[in-house]
């Protein structure tokens, strides 16, 4: 399950697009996050994470964060600053066994089209064909349609796919999107099948094409409710920092991850009716070049880091898999994540103090840095240095408690299969 908002230039103080997105899935798929830098390709096809798809000759420059497995991207942003981030809709209509995912879609979209116009019209493009399919999990099967935020520096859009079927409408002010359809009949472009529909009478694109079951149980609609009132709360002063607050909300406080729901925006994994955890966030000021990632889970634990084009990314160790490794970055801290987790209460105030000093510490000197490639590059290396210090610290001070019956049957399960001991 996935969140998505966004603030047009006009809703921010800064008058710049702000876009943010929590990633979730099972807890042990871990994310990857890298920096693809424009390609040439000789090559005449492309493997996505499924099916093959026509290569071009050359590919934009990219950061993404994407399941480890997938060959596509859960969300992320390129050299022009369009960025992309989806979210699984549940829909009466059968998704096919192969085909093009959502999420291979906002790779390709980020690594050939330069706004979000032009992205638009690439994505729809895709599922017109009818290509869109395959399944959303490794682990079990998770087949579904795509609801997508594409925004650029001067504008934003939300598309909603269903089959060969789409309903597109461009953004004012805010947007946000989880788990379910919200395009009525208020769409801006639509394909030709949904405009026959509408013809016929009183059309909803959402109600037409909802799945009741599953939109209910993923709770999309009350997680979206939650986003876009905060959103519109703060409509005209929405700051790179109120959006990374939403990120890490949950739907009451004080939170104890014991009693989460699938109605928290920062998802804590919870078992059989709780299956997702935020895996990792993004946050990008598009405009000003900067994009804020976590790459680690949880981003009520975890910092958002800087990175740009010019500057890259550090060395984050071995690519992570759905296996512990103490040397993969995704890893290491998720561990850290499990342990604070097994004493949750005890210890976040005095963690979220730490963590939101360290991060205005970061943005501060974000803002202030002169923009070569040099000081970008120190500017991101240092701060994940710095969240690494905060780590290390707070490992030796956590120490580990007792989790309830049942959610902890639960995680020691997920983390037998990860080959994950949690020491006391």
């Amino acid at each position: 399950m996935c969140d998505v908002l966004v603030a047009a230039p006009e809703a921010t103080k800064e008058g710049v697009t702000l876009f943010a997105k929590n990633s979730d899935r099972e807890p042990n798929e871990a994310q990857i996050l890298e920096f693809i830098p424009r390609t040439k390709h000789e090559e005449e096809k492309v493997r996505l994470t499924y099916v093959d798809f026509p290569q071009v000759k050359e590919t934009y420059a990219v950061i993404l964060s994407r399941p480890w497995w997938m060959w596509g991207a859960e969300m992320g942003v390129n050299e022009f600053e369009v960025a992309i981030g989806n979210t699984a809709v549940f829909t009466k209509v059968k998704v096919p066994e192969s085909g093009v995912t959502g999420m291979d879609m906002i790779r390709l979209a980020l690594e050939r089209t330069r706004s979000a116009g032009e992205a638009l019209e690439f994505i729809t493009g895709i599922v017109e064909q009818g290509l869109q399919g395959g399944n959303g999990s490794r682990s079990h099967k998770l087949f579904y349609f795509s609801s997508f935020i594409i925004a650029d520096p001067q504008e934003a859009w939300v598309l909603e796919t269903v089959g060969r079927e789409w309903a597109a409408k461009k953004i004012d002010g805010v947007y946000s999107i989880s788990n379910a359809l919200t395009i009525e009949n208020d769409w801006d472009m639509a394909s030709e099948g949904v405009e026959r529909l509408a013809r016929k009478g009183s059309f909803s694109f959402a109600k037409h094409f909802s799945d009741r079951f599953y939109t209910h149980f993923a709770h999309g609609r009350e997680r979206r409710a939650f986003t876009l009132k905060k959103l519109k709360e703060r409509e005209g002063e929405i700051t790179l920092e109120y959006m990374m607050y939403l990120l890490r909300s949950h739907s009451f406080e004080p939170y104890r991850p014991e009693k989460g729901s699938m109605r928290d925006i920062c998802m804590h994994y919870g078992g059989l009716t709780r299956p997702s955890q935020t895996a990792s966030s993004q946050v990008s000021e598009l405009g000003n070049g900067f994009h804020w990632f976590t790459g680690t889970s949880n981003p009520c634990l975890s910092i958002f880091k800087p990175v740009t084009f010019e500057g890259g990314l550090p060395d984050l160790g071995k690519e992570p898999t759905d296996r512990y490794d103490p040397e993969a970055y995704w890893w290491r801290f998720e561990a850290f994540h499990r342990r604070f987790l097994t004493n949750y209460r005890t210890y976040i105030d005095d963690f979220a103090r730490e963590r939101e000093g360290l991060q205005g510490e970061i943005i501060e000197k974000a803002r202030e840095i002169e923009k070569t490639p040099e000081d970008l590059r120190a500017l991101t290396e240092w701060a994940f240095r710095e969240e690494a210090r905060l780590l290390e610290r707070w490992e030796k001070m956590v120490k580990p408690g007792k989790l309830p019956l049942l959610f902890g049957r639960s995680w020691r399960k997920v983390n037998e299969e990860a080959g994950l001991r949690l020491e006391g």
